[in-house]
């Protein structure tokens, strides 16, 4: 690959819309960028899978956007970053950039205190990918993880702003509030369209870390070296969806996801 040269979109994937939250932070950062983003709608949710489930998942998914000729991988899915990542890194040679590593160095440099939360789908917080990662960098760091499996329905169903979603939100974090975390890792990419309410119960002194930038900002300082390429001011790379099923629905709530930016296109695939 020469530097800079390299004109093949990267690639985006994730169970469902959640990894649209990382593909927004991401075309933000890099706009004349191409990407193409595949959401795996016909098996969503990874969450509530098992890990051998989400291993072949993440593999089969990666495969098919290799053939796609893809420069580079962002598995933008926290439960795929946790089980698949490790197997993913080991079938192909391109780069490929998770969600974990990234949330939790950030996290790490923010927090002051080392009291970290993690909140995440039952099954990322069950494969202790984020405590791990965490004791990796920094063995002092005091780890509280929390599964919250409501969270994701507040937010494809579009309750963000429904006073119900304040009292789940609330009732859900009682064990971090009471842990005084002082850093609070928002280990699902569904959560980030939370980030209001969520503040609102944690309060103005923790530190809320939103996956989607952390990654963002990490290609930015490592994975994209002699990838990324040169384009002149104001230009646009091409966003390509796929899904596996239901397009329609995948469109709709998308364009909620992307701060109302229409997606005017979504082609349905067989993996």
């Amino acid at each position: 690959m020469s530097v800079g040269t390299d004109s093949h979109p990267i690639g985006v994937f994730d169970s469902g819309v959640g990894g649209l939250t990382v593909l927004k932070a991401l075309v933000r950062r890099f706009p004349e960028e191409g990407f193409i983003y595949l959401g795996d709608t016909a098996r969503v949710p990874y969450g509530a899978k098992s890990a051998r489930t989400v291993e072949r998942y993440t593999l089969q998914v990666a495969s098919y956007l290799v053939k796609r000729e893809v420069k580079a991988l962002v598995v933008a899915c926290n439960t795929a970053s946790a089980l698949g990542l490790a197997a993913l890194r080991q079938r192909v040679t391109i780069p490929v950039q998770g969600v974990i590593q990234p949330g939790c160095r950030m996290a790490a440099r923010l927090s002051r205190g080392g009291l970290i939360g993690v909140i995440g789908t039952r099954t990322t917080v069950a494969s202790g990918a984020y405590p791990h990662t965490l004791h990796f960098l920094d063995p002092a760091l005091r780890v509280t993880s929390l599964a919250c499996p409501l969270f994701v329905p507040l937010v494809e169903e579009d309750w963000v702003s429904h006073a119900a979603a304040r009292m789940i939100v609330e009732e859900t974090l009682r064990p971090l509030v009471a842990a005084s975390v002082d850093t609070l890792i928002l280990g699902c990419t569904h959560y980030p369209l939370l980030k209001e309410v969520i503040a609102g119960v944690m309060g103005e002194k923790v530190a809320l870390v939103d996956s989607a930038e952390a990654v963002a900002e990490e290609m930015a300082s490592h994975l994209v070296k002699g990838i990324v390429r040169p384009a002149p001011p104001g230009s646009q790379g091409r966003l390509t969806y796929l899904v596996t099923d239901v397009a329609d629905r995948f469109q709709e709530v998308a364009t909620r996801f992307l701060d109302g930016v229409p997606v005017s296109h979504v082609e349905m695939i067989d993996l």
